[in-house]
């Protein structure tokens, strides 16, 4: 049986912390309230891990790649919000298929 790429991207702490932050981004990251549906920058992310940029980038790859995340560039940033709707088809799916 393959391991399905969602769940090895559910398989770290930190990518799951990011994902639940990202559910109610006005609450987990204050200031990025006015980015207007963009998501959140990758720096707030960043400092709310605690982790470097690089591991920070990697983690949001990983989810983006599994597509729980949607990213927009805007100038020089990046933006990341959550997919629902691939993230409530994947839950279907798992609670279809187990």
């Amino acid at each position: 049986m393959r391991v399905l790429p969602e769940c090895k991207a559910l398989a770290n702490e930190t990518r799951l912390r990011i994902l639940e932050w990202l559910k109610d981004p006005a609450a987990s990251f204050p200031a990025a309230a006015d980015t207007a549906g963009l998501g959140v920058c990758v720096g707030l992310i960043q400092q709310k891990a605690g982790t470097s940029a690089s591991t920070v980038s990697a983690h949001l790859a990983i989810l983006q790649r599994a597509g729980f995340l949607l990213a927009t560039r805007q100038g020089q940033w990046t933006y990341y919000r959550r997919d629902e709707d691939r993230i409530r088809a994947f839950t279907e799916r798992l609670h279809r298929d187990l």
